[in-house]
């Protein structure tokens, strides 16, 4: 199977956390090692997204990031690319790059500096998927940056591209009802993506998401809980979801840093990545009493597996 310009973009896509060097640079090696493994447990495709660090990589070292991805995927799954920007022009840069390098669809937020209105967003998402063949996915990340996209963006967007270009990751709360609004007003058409971390997995999958675009460090249990969900295993759905949802909430108190700093604690605990570096500066570290209650839960979830 061809994973790349593939419309039909489904299932458990985690976002790669970028691993760094000592010195800054990109640890490819931990890189690929963090994709093998990210396979290995049933992930659907792969994405470099905000836990990547992609608002502090800057110009080449995400144009890097997402080359590398693109490189060692080797047709395993699908590759989502974060293509957001400051300006449409470096957005559709990023995208036709995306695109090039074989990417099954790209992604954006909003620009973070300035808080457009209605019509702007819509001209600025247009763009993007006006430069590039590929679906493209409107993520709507106003939980921990950004403005809230109105709903009136999604619908002029799938009414001008169609269901199969424009595909949805809202991340506004309240994000089921808004989901729900969402696909309501598309007749059930609009293509959604969970990505809560988790947190709001099995609602929204009750809502009739067709994917999740979790972190990377509980990726086994989400997998799971995904394949639980699908298979209508309510006492699984809970046993999995209950310590998922509690580590995520652990997560939301930091904000982006949040997540970043406890889901590459994780990964270093499960022996994927080599240290915990981030780019900095940082707003939000883990503490020691933090860490204690991770590790409590994470044990948690690896015996409900």
């Amino acid at each position: 199977m061809s994973f790349a310009n593939n419309p039909s973009v489904k299932g458990v896509l985690p976002v790669l956390h970028t691993p760094f060097t000592k010195d800054g640079r990109i640890d490819c090696a931990t890189l690929y090692g963090e994709m093998d493994w990210a396979f290995k447990v049933g992930a659907d495709g792969v994405v470099v997204a905000m836990v990547s660090e992609i608002l502090r990589l800057g110009y080449h070292l995400r144009r890097e990031l997402n080359t590398l991805v693109c490189q060692a995927i080797g047709g395993r799954g699908f590759s989502i690319l974060s293509v957001g920007a400051e300006s449409t022009r470096e957005a559709c840069d990023f995208a036709t790059h995306a695109e090039g390098l074989g990417a099954s669809a790209v992604m954006a937020i909003p620009p973070v500096a300035t808080r457009l209105g209605t019509e702007a967003t819509r001209a600025y998402f247009a763009s993007i998927a006006r430069s590039v063949s590929i679906p493209l996915v409107v993520q709507d990340a106003s939980a921990y940056v950004g403005a809230a996209i109105d709903i009136s963006v999604y619908l002029d967007l799938m009414a001008e591209f169609g269901s199969e270009r424009i595909l949805f990751k809202p991340e506004a709360s309240p994000l089921g009802p808004n989901l729900s609004k969402l696909r309501d007003a598309t007749g059930g058409t609009a293509r959604i993506f969970e990505g809560s971390g988790g947190i709001n997995l099995v609602d929204c999958h009750r809502r009739g998401i067709v994917g999740t675009i979790p972190g990377t460090d509980l990726l086994d249990g989400i997998v799971a809980l995904w394949r639980a969900l699908e298979a209508g295993d309510e006492d699984r759905i809970y046993s999995l979801s209950f310590p998922i949802t509690a580590l995520v909430a652990l997560q939301i108190q930091g904000g982006l840093d949040g997540y970043l700093g406890i889901e590459k604690y994780l990964l270093k605990k499960r022996g994927i990545f080599v240290n915990t570096l981030q780019m900095q500066p940082v707003g939000w570290q883990i503490d020691p009493e933090t860490q204690a209650e991770v590790d409590r839960l994470f044990a948690i979830m690896k015996a409900a597996l």
